[in-house]
């Protein structure tokens, strides 16, 4: 039976500008585009994880409006269990995004009803492996540490601390290269992986770097959910017993795949597409 999955995590509609450069301080652009998609990290990375192949189910929260149900369109779609998925008085969160030809971004978070995300450890029990994200508070998150009855993983963005005790109970920390440096306490973790963009990621267990994997060559649009993309695979690699070696290929692939395409979630990749290439 394939690896179950319990996200905790955000989930937003992200508002996204096509821009040739990101805008300097005081500066207004043009957009070359705009689209509405659904994001958020926590819903990103449960997508993912369920494309490819896990069972998933998501804790999070959306407000009573008209941007819930398209922020949780592709989540229904692809068969993430949203049983534990609540709705607040608050509007549902929102992330504006910017994304220039290079592929490069800016994103302004507004939290909405991701500031009211709870955690109960009855909606925890079964999940061979429980990951959150710092888009939800942080008792949301204390809490999915404390519960997860197995695997616990962390993908500690956007950055802020973390209290100690979550990272002490995390099997995994994920992490770009600067939430490595700018997030206290990460670098004591057990075991951390850190993003390098186009350089692909590294694996390190107790400070000491034991794997490292580059991502194929892609013609990269949007990197807006591929840092989700890639934490989801990791975990769920590691969750089917792959080496630390194959689970960061794997993982660094699937990132890639993601940023070659629009959006967040409409660029999340199924296994057969990461397979095909791996095979390549």
């Amino acid at each position: 039976m394939a690896p179950s999955i319990t996200v905790v995590g955000s989930v937003n509609l992200d508002l996204v500008a096509g821009v040739r450069a990101l805008p300097q301080p005081g500066e207004t652009l043009t957009a070359t585009r705009f689209e509405r998609a659904p994001g958020g990290k926590g819903a990103n990375q449960a997508l993912a994880a369920r494309r490819l192949g896990a069972r998933v189910s998501l804790v999070g929260a959306v407000g009573a409006d008209a941007m819930a149900e398209p922020a949780l369109a592709l989540l229904r779609a692809d068969g993430v269990d949203l049983t534990h998925v609540s709705t607040v008085e608050d509007a549902t969160g929102v992330a504006l995004i910017e994304v220039d030809e290079s592929a490069d971004t800016t994103i302004v978070v507004v939290p909405g009803a991701n500031a009211h995300v709870t955690v109960h450890p009855g909606q925890l029990a079964d999940a061979d492996a429980v990951l959150t994200v710092l888009e939800v508070p942080e008792s949301a998150v204390v809490a999915a540490a404390e519960h997860a009855p197995n695997f616990f993983a962390i993908n500690a963005a956007p950055a802020r601390p973390v209290p100690r005790s979550v990272l002490d109970r995390a099997d995994l920390v994920v992490v770009n290269r600067a939430e490595y440096e700018g997030v206290p306490g990460v670098d004591q973790a057990r075991t951390v992986a850190v993003t390098l963009g186009a350089e692909g990621a590294m694996l390190l267990r107790d400070g000491r770097e034991v794997a490292r994997a580059t991502p194929p060559r892609v013609d990269a649009v949007d990197g807006t959910a591929a840092g989700d993309a890639f934490t989801a695979a990791l975990v769920l690699g590691l969750l089917e017993g792959r080496d630390d070696e194959e689970a960061l290929r794997r993982a660094c692939a699937v990132g890639a795949l993601t940023a070659t395409r629009h959006g967040a979630q409409p660029a999340l990749p199924t296994l057969a597409e990461v397979e095909a290439v791996l095979a390549r």
